[in-house]
Parts: structure tokens; C-alpha cells; sequence
């Protein structure tokens, strides 16, 4: 048994749209929600040791600095195509 598992959103009025893949077209399935914690993202944050509120404080924080920027990368190596 193959199983895949999907994250998606049930609006306000209740409903849930699943896009599934292909391959279960025309298929009986089993299917489980499974609720998530709202904070889901800051807990795992913390528990990988990152400070509480971290990523919302610091996500897009260079956006504005013109200082920041990439590095020319340069040309690539010439390669040899596989056959």
C-alpha cells in the first residue's frame, strides 16, 4: 500500500479541496485529518534550539539592504556530456 500524505487548509465554511495525484483517479481511499497545531512551525523552531519568535523577526530582514547582494559566480567549467 502506497500512502501519501497531503497538508491542506479546511476554509471557515468547512469544506476541503484535495488536488490528489493521477494515479488515484477513479480509487477508493482512506482518508485521515489530522488537526495541526497552530504554532507548529515556532515549536519545532525551538526545539532545534532557535530563540522563540526568531524566523517572524528576522524573515525578509535584507530584503531593504542594498548591501547585501550576490557575488558574480563566474563561468561554468567545461564539462564533458555523458552518453
Amino acid at each position: 500500500m502506497k500512502m501519501i500524505k497531503l497538508r491542506s487548509h479546511i476554509r471557515s465554511d468547512g469544506v476541503l479541496h484535495l488536488q490528489v495525484p493521477d494515479e488515484l483517479k477513479n480509487q477508493e481511499v482512506s482518508i485521515t485529518i489530522q488537526p495541526l497545531s497552530p504554532c507548529l512551525d515556532r515549536q519545532l523552531g525551538v526545539e532545534l534550539g532557535w530563540a522563540e519568535g526568531f524566523f517572524a523577526e528576522t524573515a525578509g530582514a535584507l530584503a531593504d539592504d542594498d548591501s547585501f547582494f550576490r557575488q558574480p559566480q563566474g563561468d561554468y567549467d567545461a564539462r564533458v556530456p555523458l552518453e
